[in-house]
Parts: C-alpha cells; structure tokens; sequence
C-alpha cells in the first residue's frame, strides 16, 4: 500500500477543507443558479400520480408493440406527443404500459377494447387506472408536509445532541441536497413520481448521518483542545481528515447496490418501477456525501469562528505537518514562520521548520548555531 492511500485509511492525510471550502461554495452555488433557471424555463417532468391522467397496461405481443400501441391511440384520438409508452420486463412476461393525460370514460374503455384485439386477449387482461390531479395534490402537500415535521425533528435533536449551530448547518446541508436533486430532476427531464418523493425523503436520511458522523469527531476534537489555542478551522480540518475514510467507505457501500439497481434491475431485468426509485436514490447520496464535507462543516466553520473563543484565531491553520502533528500530539505550533512554502503529497500548504516558543534555554539554543568558544586560561 502506497503511503497515501496508508494515510487515508489510517485517517492521517491533511488536506485542507477549510481552506478550499469557497470551492465548494462556489459549486454548490453555481448548481443552484443551475436548478432555480431550470425549475423556472422547464419545470418538473411530473408523472400521472401528481398532474392526473389514464394509464393501460396490457400484455405485449408480436402484434402489440410501442409503435401499434401508438397507432391505437391515435385511432382514438389521443394527443400522443407527451404519451409516455414503455416495456416492462415481469416474470409473467413483458407487458405494454401507456400513460397520457385525463381522457373521457369512452376513450377509455374504446383504447382498452383496441389494445385487447391487438394483444389477441380478453378486454379484462387489459388495466385501466384513471388518477385524478386532485390525489396528486394532496401526496405533494403531505410530503411537503412530511418533510417540515422531518426537518424540525432533526434540528430539535441535532440542537440538543450537540449545539444549535451544527443544527443549522445540516439543516442547511439537507435542503442543498435535495435542492440539487430536483434540479438535476428538471435539468434532465426526470419524471417525478411517488416513487422519487419517497426517495428524496430516504435521502435526507444518508446526508444527516453522515453529517453526524462529521459532526460528532468534531465535537470529540473541540472538547480535545479546549485547553488549547486552536483555530476551529484546525479542529475541523483535523476531523474531516480523520473521518475522510469512513465517509468515502459509507457513501461507496451506499452507492453500490444504487448502482446495482439501476443497472440490472432496470436496464437488464428491464424493471422500470425500481428506475424511478433508484434513480432519485443515486443522485441524492451523490450530493448527501458531497455536502455533508463541503457544505455542512464549513458553514459550521463560519458560524463558529464568530465567537469570542475562536475570533482571534481567524486564518491561523496548521498546514502540512504542522496538522499532522496537531493531530498526532495534540500540540498545536505556537509560531508559524513566515518564510515561503511548498506543497505536500495531499495538497496542502506545508511551512517547512516552523519556530517553536518555548522556554529561555530552548530560545537561547534555537539562537546558537554553533558551540560557545571555550574559554582561555590565563598565564600565571
């Protein structure tokens, strides 16, 4: 094992969050500009649960196909430029579902009576679901619902478990996190589904714990060098760097079977609902594991460094070395020297030698380059 991978899986590394944390500022930001256009030129691609409409599910046959089921609708008058026909793998065989929008009581029993003869089976084998826009409605105003409730639960615990600062701060991280998510949603022209509601809320899950596992070195840290002078950036760049590994192993265990999902379960298997479900899944662990590092702890470290305690301490970081020892020791370099810098294997900024204050004698030995001349004896 190479010594860098050694030091992520050690939690050793020191690369500088704090630091680099206007970059991801500026993604995130960049992406919410992205997501705000989007949401407001194209909106959401909502599925017959939320705007209402029929939907037809029969068996697929050599003779009923995407095409000819095309050709039934227009037979019968249905707009067919937003109909959504798709395949759907079973282990009863494939089967042919189209979804369109509301349609009169006899269109849908002459498209269910169509689709019948083309699929050579009985007018019963065919379903016919109708979903009005109202239901729709009223599962958008309980989830959003579901999720106020969500979010004061959290900040109630989260100011009561630790403080309400870091409260804020993953409050602030979920609500990026599922921001992006309806805007990758829109941007890509996604349908939205109950499925995906349901998935947006599992996902808040995974971004607050692993902004608690962040959270919680943080706050084993903060009570470490309490008796220290030490920048609450040192502390969470000492914290992140520890829980860097244990971060990037939850989100890859998470996004794996995601993964798996997407890939055999609806592209193989060719099992469309799982799609719907995973696909908002994937993306919301994307940025549940982006944010909990880039967004939530230096929010954090921002509302902290304005406190009394931490104020005088604004831009002093221990960088290179100097973190590693901090987090080694627990000692943190009383001087930084202000000669030029270079780069170590993380990318951090390292100050090679720093000066050390200590006592009078190790003052006086820092100063001595050389030992004192001895002394001459004198001639009698």
């Amino acid at each position: 094992m190479s010594g860098r991978w050694r030091r992520l899986y050690n939690g050793e590394t020191t690369v500088d969050f704090s630091g680099r944390r206007w970059w991801g500022f500026g993604v995130s930001i960049a992406l919410l500009v992205i997501t705000v256009v989007s949401l407001l030129f194209q909106g959401l691609n909502l599925g017959i649960d939320f705007k209402g409409g029929v939907a037809w599910e029969a068996p697929a046959t050599k003779e009923l196909t995407i095409d000819s089921a095309r050709e039934v609708l227009e037979s019968n008058g249905v707009e067919t430029a937003n109909a959504k026909i798709q395949t759907l793998g079973s282990g009863d065989g494939e089967r042919i579902r189209i979804q369109v929008g509301e349609q009169t009581p006899e269109v849908r029993d002459a498209v269910q009576g169509d689709l019948a003869a083309k699929s050579g089976v009985d007018s019963l084998e065919v379903s016919v679901s109708n979903v009005s826009s109202s239901w729709g409605r009223s599962i958008t105003e309980k989830a959003i619902r579901a999720l106020l409730v969500f979010f004061l639960l959290v900040s109630l615990y989260i100011a009561w478990r630790f403080e309400w600062k870091m409260a804020i701060a993953a409050i602030a991280a979920m609500v990026h996190d599922v921001a992006i998510s309806v805007g990758i949603y829109s941007l890509l022209g996604f349908e939205v589904t109950p499925a995906t509601v349901i998935a947006f809320l599992t996902i808040l899950g995974f971004s607050l714990y692993d902004t608690i596992v962040v959270f919680d070195k943080v706050k084993d840290n903060a009570d470490r060098y309490a008796a220290q002078r030490v920048s609450y950036a040192d502390i969470t760049n000492v914290s992140m760097n520890q829980v860097l590994m244990r971060s990037l192993n939850t989100s890859l265990a998470a996004v794996l079977p995601v993964l798996s999902l997407l890939v055999l379960g609806a592209g193989v298997f060719g099992a469309v609902a799982l799609q719907e479900f995973a696909l908002a899944l994937f993306v919301g662990l994307l940025t549940g594991a982006y944010s909990s590092i880039f967004i939530a702890t230096p929010l954090l470290t921002i509302m902290k460094e304005r406190e009394p305690k931490y104020r005088p301490l604004v831009g002093q970081m221990s960088l290179g070395t100097d973190m590693s020892r901090l987090a080694t020791t627990g000692a943190p370099v009383s001087r930084r020297s202000a000669r030029a810098t270079v780069r170590d294997d993380d990318g951090g900024v390292e100050r090679p030698e720093p000066e050390l204050v200590g006592s009078a004698a190790e003052r006086a030995a820092a100063v001595l380059t050389h030992p004192p001349r001895p002394r001459k004896k004198r001639k009698r």
